[in-house]
């Protein structure tokens, strides 16, 4: 039984690793991404635009930053087998936290941050509990918490609450040369959890336990704490993503996690970045990808003045094309 641990643990992870990046899934997702950048600058260079101007850059990454930051810690609990429909609620929750304990004053920054981000952990605590004690499927457990965070928003909050000081608020507007400040924390979080997945002992657990949990477990992997692990990264990333929002409304409110959609559109770039929703395979790469070929459709529509409901089309049409050919590409091989 020695052995066999011996023999499960580092070394299964390393060669689901080496698989995954002969298969290298995020190819296909920057080959698309490709082909849209070449039609936007069509596109706008049809109406009098500039598509690949720094204002039009520089909004994609502003407008992609947050969502980035959520895909990325949905990337983590799918990888792991489990996924998170409560991030959207999280977002306005921890925006609520932020704005009011800083109540527009400087010194109560760092405290605020905290509360943030231990909130988000300690939800993203719960959801990993449910899941892997209680035995309900992420699905059904995630919805519920974030049911039981909407009630307790729609009972407290009636429209936006606290404030936001004006030093905190350089985070969701400021620039570092053509870098908007948002990306930077978004690039910072991607290297972060790539990191984690391609470097660490529990990166390597994770794709163990999204590949075969049974398999993983028998080779000494503590596949429970993996997964609860997992789902509270997500949502401490969910919280980092509330936070640069509240900075850039000056406020915290309770709808600016739905209204942005957070959930399914960061399930949505996980998928499209070619991370199985069944777990095992994928990476932050082909996230960040997805991610961007989001933010570009959207400036596109937007050059092209589309109405919503034809966006949401077309974005499904995208989606399920991007399931039929990664199911194809691996049914292939």
């Amino acid at each position: 039984m020695t052995q066999q641990l011996k023999l499960g643990r580092v070394p299964a992870g390393g060669a689901l690793l080496r698989r995954i990046s002969a298969d290298r899934p995020a190819r296909p997702v920057y080959v698309a991404l490709a082909l849209l950048v070449v039609l936007g600058w069509l596109v706008f260079a049809l109406d009098g635009g500039t598509f690949l101007g720094q204002e039009n850059i520089v909004g994609i990454q502003q407008r992609s930053a947050a969502l980035g930051i959520v895909a990325v810690g949905q990337t983590l609990v799918i990888l792991a087998g489990s996924l998170d429909l409560s991030v959207a609620y999280l977002i306005s929750l921890t925006s609520l936290v932020t704005a009011e304990i800083m109540a527009g004053a400087d010194a109560n920054v760092p405290a605020a941050v905290a509360a943030a981000l231990a909130v988000s952990a300690l939800i993203g605590l719960a959801n990993g509990l449910i899941v892997t004690r209680l035995r309900v499927h992420a699905f059904i457990a995630t919805l519920g918490v974030a049911l039981v965070v909407r009630g307790a928003l729609d009972a407290r909050y009636d429209g936006p609450a606290g404030s936001v000081p004006e030093s905190f608020q350089h985070l969701g507007y400021d620039r570092i040369g053509p870098l908007p400040v948002s990306a930077l924390l978004w690039a910072a979080v991607a290297a972060c959890a790539w990191l984690l997945l391609s470097r660490t002992r529990l990166g390597y657990r994770i794709y163990a336990v999204g590949g075969d949990a049974e398999v993983a477990r028998l080779s000494g992997v503590r596949t429970e704490r993996v997964v609860v692990v997992a789902h509270v990264l997500c949502s401490v990333c969910a919280g980092i993503a509330g936070l640069l929002l509240a900075s850039r409304l000056g406020a915290g409110a309770p709808t600016v996690g739905t209204d942005g959609g957070y959930d399914l559109e960061s399930i949505a770039a996980v998928v499209l970045g070619g991370t199985a929703l069944a777990g095992g395979r994928g990476g932050v790469a082909g996230t960040v990808g997805g991610v961007l070929l989001l933010a570009v459709l959207d400036s596109i529509f937007n050059q092209l003045e589309v109405n919503s409901f034809a966006k949401d089309v077309v974005r499904g049409v995208i989606l399920v094309a991007a399931l039929a050919i990664y199911a194809r590409g691996r049914r292939t091989r």
